[in-house]
């Protein structure tokens, strides 16, 4: 088994990353790695990454995970050793554990102090002296990322990639700490696509964030149903990793930027307490010029007519001008750093973000962002309004399942809409019963993009999302 497993190791490293940022066991605790004035560090914050000191400046740390007792932290440091330190990983309280090959850069903490994963094929539970080889039945292809239930560390996730199959990665779960994996969700994306995976704060929580398409997603269910957050704008970054945080809903995002050889260097944390959908920001470190990157979203993304939308700003730079579109169509709507906007008619909007400083300026682009419906045929009351629950795979390839809830007997029919909100397709269903109900959806005609669906039921629309179709 040993042989086996390093023979996994060498080529899973190939595709696999690590974790730069991790959360201490109190709320508003985190550790993270990110530039120095000289080079880099291990840095820890107890409000959130608002302010930060950098404890340690050691160049080598690629890797951290904090332990749940107060003040314990592991790192992997290069070229190939474990180190666990009482007191939060401060210069000179380093404890070497473990040098062995078959260690992976990429270790996540248990639940239980001094427990250890080095990557989802071995576990420690005596501060990575000793550790367990799994023997991850099921599984196959390389690695590119891993994570553990924050709740039950026989619970976790895997994700690989086969080189014989440059389109799909595999989602595999876990019941019994990688004895035994089984596919739970598959993603047509290139083999190129980093995913990045964490926990959430509750047990089934998992946040998965698609770097190259900056789509962030989240499951409540164990990886059965993963629904599309929303999209962010990160480019030319030299460090970016997400952690699921200690509150209901907490994530965080880390963004280290650096260019010009170090001359510009900046930390930044978004924080986030409703799941990824909005972000307070936090620099907690700075040096030289910014970069500038427009970011946005709402809480509010589809209603009836007139529509007032709050829009939550988290660009980044030192901004001199904001320029809001509202509907996209070349005509600056708001200058307001956090605007709110009344939409006065039906349909699709794209919502563009332009942002200025002294040297540069950037756009963001949310198309098909707003939907506005009139009230008249919708007035389905929330005791009796169907749920569209998901659809999965999301992005999909060829097929993908529309899974939802009605509360009573009624007529149903799936419409799919093009960006434009043209519709393109329909599935009548029929009359369907009271409960959940699971229907496939084919693609296969269609064009690579996104498109969105709605319910149809007794003639009135009942909710829209988002699905994307890749080659």
């Amino acid at each position: 088994m040993k042989n086996l497993i390093l023979i996994f190791l060498l080529l899973s490293g190939l595709v696999s990353f690590s974790q730069k940022i991790t959360r201490g066991p109190d709320i508003g605790e985190i550790y993270f790695l990110g530039p120095t004035h000289t080079g880099e560090g291990l840095y820890y914050s107890i409000d959130f990454g608002e302010t930060a000191v950098c404890v340690d400046s050691i160049k080598n740390i690629i890797t951290i995970a904090a332990d749940k007792a107060q003040g314990g932290i592991f790192c992997f440091e290069m070229p190939h050793n474990l180190y666990y330190s009482t007191d939060y990983g401060n210069s000179g309280s380093w404890i070497f554990k473990n040098g062995a090959l078959e260690l992976s850069e990429d270790i996540e903490s248990g639940i239980n102090s001094g427990h250890i994963f080095s990557n989802f094929y071995m576990h420690s539970e005596d501060y990575g002296s000793n550790f367990t080889f799994h023997s991850c039945n099921g599984y196959f292809g390389n690695v590119k990322n891993f994570d553990i239930d924050n709740i039950d560390d026989n619970i976790g996730y895997v994700i690989s990639v086969k080189l014989t199959n440059a389109d799909t990665s595999y989602l595999f779960i876990t019941f019994d700490k990688f004895e035994n994996v089984d596919v739970k969700q598959k993603f047509y994306f290139p083999n190129g696509q980093n995913i990045y995976l964490s926990r959430g704060n509750e047990t089934g929580e998992l946040f998965l964030y698609f770097r190259n398409y900056g789509i962030l997603n989240f499951s409540q269910d164990y990886a059965e149903n993963i629904y599309i957050i929303d999209k962010f704008n990160f480019v030319n970054f030299y460090g970016f990793d997400i952690i699921g945080g200690k509150q209901p809903g907490e994530v965080y995002f880390l963004y280290n930027f650096i260019n010009m050889m170090w001359q510009n260097a900046h930390t930044y944390i978004y924080h986030s307490t409703d799941y990824g959908v909005t972000f307070e920001v936090f620099h907690p470190f700075s040096k030289g010029i910014e970069p500038l990157l427009a970011n946005f979203s709402t809480l509010t993304q589809e209603g009836t007519l007139p529509l007032t939308v709050e829009f939550c700003n988290f660009s980044i730079g030192d901004i001199t001008k904001y320029e809001w579109d509202f509907n996209n169509d070349g005509t600056v709507d708001s200058y307001e750093e956090s605007p709110a906007w009344i939409y006065a008619d039906t349909g699709w909007y794209s919502v563009k973000l332009t942002i200025y400083d002294e040297y540069d300026t950037n756009s963001f682009v949310k198309e098909n962002y707003i939907f506005v419906y009139d009230s008249v045929g919708t007035n389905i009351s929330k005791q009796t309004k169907p749920e569209i629950v998901n659809c999965y795979p999301n992005p999909f390839k060829e097929i993908t399942n529309i899974k939802f809830l009605i509360p009573h007997k009624v007529n149903v029919v799936i419409k799919v809409y093009n960006v434009l909100g043209k519709e393109i397709t329909s599935k009548a269903l029929g009359i369907l019963d009271k409960g959940t109900h699971n229907t496939e959806f084919s693609g296969i005609n269609l064009k690579t993009g996104i498109y969105y669906y709605s319910l149809l039921v007794n003639g009135e629309t009942a909710g829209v999302r988002k699905m994307v179709k890749v080659e």
